[in-house]
């Protein structure tokens, strides 16, 4: 947010958001008196106030962004659970003690500059890309603002923005900051190390019945089956409707014939140019043509390649020049043409291939054409057809009923977890709207008629949850095999590590890593300059983390990035970079920390003013806020 208090001039739904947020730089702590009621204001400091309706904006804007975020609006016991209001009111009142500060500085701004201001917002011009009163109000409405409550938060916003620069101006990075920062991020390490997989601790016997049990005792939960539920669907989209074989013969006929332009390829003439200085040199060419010499000969003598004589094959209403198509469409195949003169020079043409204009036979096209026909009608019933089967499913009837009056496919899940998992783990790849289908049918009741769910704009998705197998606790004989599986990845994990471990403190004892290698039956490897923020096949994040955790000469483990191994290193080399300072640090950094001691400064600021003026917070007054 402070970012947008100093680009007061930036993107009006930054702005706006801005000002109807009220400055929201972070969720300070609120100190002051809590009173039972003052009036009309929810926060007051000094001498500055805020009142229930501005209060009631802040929150209603704060929900807005919410809702935009998950993508549905949120309710009030939604917006309590996020703690929107006091987020609200921790933002209020932050602004209000930089008003109160403002006052009593004597900060103000101008009739003349505040109507600048408000002229010179990108988001209030038009057309002609000045200030346009008509657009002023559209855009104020859109946000639910008066155009005096837009003046007087523009007001406030400019004010405390003197308040904001004089703190935070300026600010930079130390230059001892960035030095370190240089020096930290441009360190790169060579490491050696030894990938011990898992085939060394392998096979892992069978376990015994007394283990089987304990694992499972352990990790009961891992191991229960999960809520259930049979749900029958109807997907009606054009396609659920379509019927070809209820297209006419004669109107199959009759689209043909009107649209015949539609199955006919126009002549394509495959065409090579040659394009010259000027027009007497394209006419010397064209003349050793006439007396014997071949087009390829020309092509040559010009120092080309017949790659590069070649246009392409074209339709003549898709060749660009119309002076080369209408040249080239006048010549017969393996003629040249007389010089042309094309848009980059004079040019002779020759073409090489002509592909004739072809028709394609009604009966090659009638069955796309019934498809296209049967589907164009389809769209235009299918609300019709949605009424029909929402007036049955009202009269009474079942989903099925309803579904079979209409020709519809009922399609039956038999049980689903809320994941698209069925019972013997297969994951449904063909629900139709799978996440938000398996969203609803988990809240809706079973036997009951649930509204449709939209698919696309045009589609609908009946619904209904036939019977719900609860969640249980498995048996022990149910899930034996998977038990078994488990314990044996798990046990063979475990043995990896620890040998891993033996070989890394024999590494870190003295041992030589060719010596563990030889002894090992694998390879010594090596990585070269590697950066903290780098990435490596081996190794991955967690083991360049690793790597960049010791010091030189030191040892260390870290899993492998295919997670069936372990990783066993030492740190050979440390490079420091040589050109170590605050210029080698690149200018979006050091802004980024600049901005970040900015805000720093300015929470500090803020954090004083709150215990130098005295904040009252009248919850009555909140809740009369919310309550509205």
């Amino acid at each position: 947010m402070l970012t947008l208090l100093r680009n007061a001039a930036g993107t009006w739904v930054a702005k706006l958001l801005l000002i109807l947020l009220v400055l929201s730089f972070a969720v300070w702590g609120i100190s002051g008196q809590i009173t039972g009621g003052f009036g009309s204001h929810v926060v007051s400091v000094g001498k500055t106030r805020v009142s229930i309706n501005e209060f009631r904006l802040a929150y209603d804007r704060q929900v807005q962004q919410f809702s935009q975020q998950f993508g549905r609006p949120i309710t009030r016991e939604q917006a309590q659970a996020f703690g929107i209001d006091q987020m609200v009111l921790a933002q209020l009142v932050a602004g209000a003690v930089l008003d109160e500060q403002a006052r009593e500085m004597r900060l103000g701004l101008s009739r003349d500059r505040l109507a600048t201001l408000t002229a010179e917002d990108p988001a209030f011009r038009g057309p002609d890309g000045r200030f346009d009163r008509n657009q002023f109000e559209w855009v104020l409405r859109q946000v639910g603002m008066s155009p005096n409550d837009y003046l007087k938060n523009r007001s406030q916003v400019a004010v405390r923005q003197q308040i904001v620069e004089a703190v935070s101006d300026g600010m930079t990075a130390p230059q001892a900051l960035l030095r370190a920062v240089s020096l930290y991020s441009g360190e790169d390490r060579t490491v050696e190390y030894l990938v011990v997989p898992r085939s060394l601790v392998e096979p892992v016997e069978a376990p015994s019945q007394e283990a089987v049990t304990a694992w499972f005792e352990a990790n009961k939960a891992t191991y229960a089956a999960p809520e259930y539920r049979t749900v029958s669907y109807v997907k009606l989209e054009p396609d659920d409707i379509a019927d070809p074989a209820a297209i006419a013969d004669d109107e199959v006929r009759a689209y043909y014939e009107r649209n015949l332009s539609r199955f006919t390829r126009a002549e394509r003439r495959t065409i090579e140019q040659i394009v010259f200085a000027d027009e007497a040199a394209a006419s010397a060419a064209l003349e050793k043509i006439r007396g014997g010499a071949t087009f390829e000969e020309i092509v040559a003598a010009e120092g080309k390649t017949m790659a590069d004589a070649l246009l392409g094959t074209f339709e003549k209403d898709r060749v660009a020049d119309p002076a080369i198509a209408e040249a080239a469409f006048g010549v017969a195949q393996g003629e040249v043409s007389d010089v042309v003169a094309g848009t980059f020079g004079p040019i002779l043409l020759r073409v090489t291939q002509i592909e004739p204009q072809h028709v394609s036979p009604f009966e090659e096209v009638a069955p796309t054409i019934r498809a296209e026909l049967a589907l164009d009608e389809a769209n235009r019933v299918l609300l019709d057809v949605h009424d029909a089967y929402e007036d049955a499913r009202a009269g009474g009837d079942s989903m099925v009923e309803a579904a079979a009056r209409q020709r519809l496919k009922v399609v039956t899940v038999e049980a689903v977890d809320r994941n698209g998992r069925t019972p013997d783990g297969t994951i449904l790849t063909d629900l139709p709207q799978s996440s938000e289908l398996l969203r609803e049918a988990f809240e809706a009741e079973p036997g009951m008629e649930n509204p449709p769910i939209s698919i696309g704009s045009v589609g609908f998705l009946f619904y209904e949850v036939d019977a719900v197998t609860p969640a249980r606790e498995r048996t022990l004989d149910e899930v034996r095999d998977r038990v078994a599986a488990d314990w044996t990845a798990s046990e063979a994990s475990t043995r990896l590590a620890a040998r891993a471990a033996e070989v890394e403190k024999a590494l870190s004892g003295g041992t030589s890593m060719v010596e563990l290698a030889t002894e090992l039956g694998i390879e010594v490897q090596t990585r070269r300059g590697l950066k903290r923020d780098g990435s490596d096949a081996d190794l991955g994040e967690a083991g360049i983390a690793a790597v960049f955790g010791v010091t030189r000469g030191e040892t260390g483990i870290t899993p492998g990035a295919g997670g069936d191994s372990q990783i066993v290193f030492r740190v050979t080399d440390v490079v420091h970079p040589v050109d170590a300072g605050p210029d080698a640090v690149p200018p979006q950094v050091r802004d980024r920390f600049a901005s970040g001691l900015a805000d720093d400064l300015l929470d500090q600021l803020v954090t004083r003013l709150q215990g130098q003026y005295e904040v009252r917070i009248d919850r009555a007054a909140m809740q009369q806020a919310l309550s509205f």
